[in-house]
């Protein structure tokens, strides 16, 4: 037809041989793009090739990949938290709330097996409920009371029993924190009146405790006077006796001013007992 531009025979094949080069760099670029994969610090990788988990687990950095064959699923090993508020029962039925926290990772020698079995909702499936689980079985071993005395040994059981429930799903337990135990307002003002009467028994105990101080300390004293008089009366002597006579009759002369008493009737003048005047 008049106006239509034919292709040359040399034109047709080199279209044929371009077609093909760009195909081919399509798909190496491709391959290339899809042939290593980075496993960033802090993960592990695990490979899945056509759809089935392989006991091999990649470490940090650089790795080739059977492209379009096998998927690397990136696993967190580093140290992950979760909290919760759960609500369980102590020893003497009494309803306690607990805010916990958890620190854990996944072990990083078994995050093929741990996909294998949870694929990511480990946390969700396996975590959570194991702390719930954990915190139940221990408050119901302890009274009220204790799960407040006894605080750190509480705390030690639970990450015991956490412990061992993450140890079957290749998780390892770093550490909890219960941070809050709350009960009852009822339960509360109880324990309020139990500490009053406690420190008003103290309080009388401790008063007691003096007054029998007190009382030994007048005993102590009464002990100590009756030595001494009897001490005294150990070394009072015939000759102390009389040597007390004349310093009394020293003292009386001493006293006296020198005048006779004045006297009625015959005028005699009377005798006077110098032991008299000692008395």
């Amino acid at each position: 037809m008049e106006g239509t531009i034919v292709p040359s025979k040399s034109a047709k094949s080199i279209l044929k041989l371009i077609i093909p080069i760009i195909i081919l760099v399509i798909l190496l670029t491709v391959v290339i793009i899809d042939g290593y994969v980075i496993v960033e610090p802090g993960y592990r990788g695990v490979i899945v090739t056509l759809g089935k988990v392989s006991p091999k687990v990649l470490d940090e950095g650089f790795h080739f990949k059977l492209p379009f064959i096998q998927e690397i699923i990136p696993m967190d090993v580093k140290v992950q938290k979760a909290q919760s508020e759960e609500t369980a029962s102590s020893k003497d039925l009494q309803t306690v709330k607990a805010i916990i926290a958890v620190n854990y990772r996944l072990n990083p020698e078994m995050v093929h097996k741990l996909y294998e079995d949870l694929r990511l909702s480990y946390k969700e499936i396996i975590v959570e409920p194991a702390i719930a689980e954990s915190l139940k079985s221990v408050t119901a071993q302890f009274t009220a009371e204790e799960l407040i005395s006894k605080r750190s040994e509480v705390s030690s059981k639970v990450k015991e029993a956490l412990g061992k429930k993450l140890s079957n799903y290749y998780m390892i337990l770093n550490e909890i924190n219960i941070t809050e135990f709350k009960f009852s307002d009822e339960f509360n003002a109880a324990i309020e009146q139990k500490q009053i009467a406690e420190q008003q028994a103290l309080k009388a105990n401790l008063d007691l405790q003096r007054i029998r101080i007190e009382a030994q300390q007048l005993i102590e004293q009464a002990k100590a006077q009756a030595e001494a008089l009897k001490i005294q009366k150990d070394v009072v002597t015939p000759e102390l006796v009389e040597l007390r006579k004349v310093e009394a009759q020293l003292e009386a002369i001493k006293k006296w001013d020198g005048k006779l008493p004045s006297v009625t009737g015959s005028g005699a003048v009377p005798f006077i007992d110098i032991n008299e005047l000692t008395k």
